[in-house]
C-alpha cells in the first residue's frame, strides 16, 4: 500500500472514530479508567470529549499539513501510546463496548494499538530520519 493512500485512511478513520466520541460519550466512559479522572481533573464524559476532539485534529491534521506530516505523525503515534491504558481497563475490567463485547475482542484490541502506532509513524514518514534541505558553504 502507498503511505499516502494509508495516511488518508488512517485519517478517515480517525475523523470518524473522533466524531463519535461527540455523539455518544456513554460507550466511551467505560474505557476511561478512574485514576485518569483524579490525574486530569476532568469527568469521563469531558475525557471522551477531548480525546475525540484530539483525533478529529490530527485527522484534519494529516490531511490539511502535509509540510507538518512527520511530525502529526509522531503526535498521531503519541496519541494512540497514551490511550492504551483506557484499552487495559477496559480488557482488565471486562467492559464490553460496540464491537468489543467479548474477552477475546477486547484482548485483540490491545494488539491493535501498537499496529496503529507502526501505521501513523509509516505512513507519514515518521518511521525515516528527516532529511533537511541544507545549503553547502
Amino acid at each position: 500500500m502507498d503511505r499516502a493512500v494509508a495516511r488518508w485512511i488512517l485519517a478517515i478513520a480517525l475523523g470518524a472514530i473522533g466524531v463519535t466520541h461527540f455523539r455518544s460519550t456513554r460507550g466511551f466512559r467505560v474505557v476511561v479508567p478512574d485514576w485518569a479522572t483524579r490525574l486530569t481533573r476532568l469527568d469521563k464524559d469531558a475525557i471522551v470529549i477531548a480525546s475525540g476532539a484530539a483525533e478529529v485534529a490530527l485527522a484534519a491534521g494529516l490531511l490539511a499539513l502535509p509540510s507538518e506530516r512527520h511530525r502529526i505523525g509522531w503526535a498521531t503515534a503519541a496519541f494512540f501510546v497514551a490511550v492504551m491504558p483506557g484499552n487495559i481497563h477496559q480488557w482488565r475490567t471486562k467492559r464490553s463496548t460496540p464491537g468489543l463485547d467479548t474477552d477475546a475482542r477486547r484482548f485483540g484490541r490491545l494488539f491493535l494499538q501498537p499496529l496503529l502506532v507502526a501505521w501513523a509513524l509509516w505512513s507519514t514518514g515518521g518511521d525515516t530520519p528527516r532529511r533537511r534541505n541544507r545549503r553547502r558553504r
